[in-house]
C-alpha cells in the first residue's frame, strides 16, 4: 500500500512539474513578445522609468511626475504628509496615494481608483489625471500607445 502510494506521488510530481514548466515557457513568450505601452504628450515621446501600467479592461495608469513634466507642471512632495501638489498654470491638484480624496483648485474631487505607487512612482488613472490638469487622453490597447494632448498646443486625437 505505501509503496503503491509513493508510485502515485511520483508520478503526479513529474506531471506537476511539467506542467508548470509548460505554463512558464509560455507566460514568458508572451512577455518577451509584448511590446511596453508607449506614451506620447503632445506628439513627443515620454520615457520613463517606470512604464504605464495597463489593464484589460483598457485601463491605464501613468506615472504622475512623468506626465505632470511632460506637461510643463510643478510637482511637489511632502515626505512627511505623503502629500503630493500638482501645479499647471493656474490648476492645482493636490492628492495622497491610497486616497481616493483629492482637491482640484481647492474643490473636492473623488478619484474612482486611488493612486498607488510602482516601485517608488505615484501611479494615476489617465482618465483621472486628464480631467484634473484639462488634458485630451486616451489609451489604444491595440497598439499599446497612450496619447495626452494640451488643447491648443498638440494635435486633436
Amino acid at each position: 500500500m505505501i509503496a503503491r502510494a509513493k508510485s502515485l506521488y511520483a508520478g503526479l510530481h513529474w506531471r506537476g512539474l511539467g506542467l508548470i514548466a509548460v505554463l512558464a515557457f509560455f507566460v514568458s513568450a508572451a512577455l518577451a513578445f509584448s511590446r511596453p505601452t508607449e506614451m506620447l504628450v503632445n506628439g513627443q515621446r515620454v520615457d520613463s522609468d517606470v512604464q504605464p501600467v495597463t489593464t484589460t479592461s483598457s485601463r491605464a495608469y501613468v506615472p504622475l511626475r512623468t506626465l505632470a513634466d511632460a506637461l510643463g507642471a510643478e510637482t511637489q512632495v511632502d515626505g512627511k504628509t505623503g502629500n503630493i501638489a500638482v501645479v499647471l498654470g493656474n490648476t492645482s491638484l493636490r492628492l495622497r496615494v491610497g486616497d481616493t480624496h483629492a482637491t482640484l483648485n481647492g474643490m473636492p474631487l473623488t478619484f474612482k481608483h486611488a493612486p498607488f505607487r510602482v516601485r517608488g512612482r505615484v501611479m494615476i488613472s489617465l482618465d483621472q489625471v486628464a480631467r484634473a490638469l484639462n488634458v485630451r487622453a486616451r489609451y489604444d490597447s491595440r497598439n499599446a500607445r497612450i496619447e495626452v494632448v494640451t488643447p491648443g498646443i498638440g494635435e486633436t486625437l
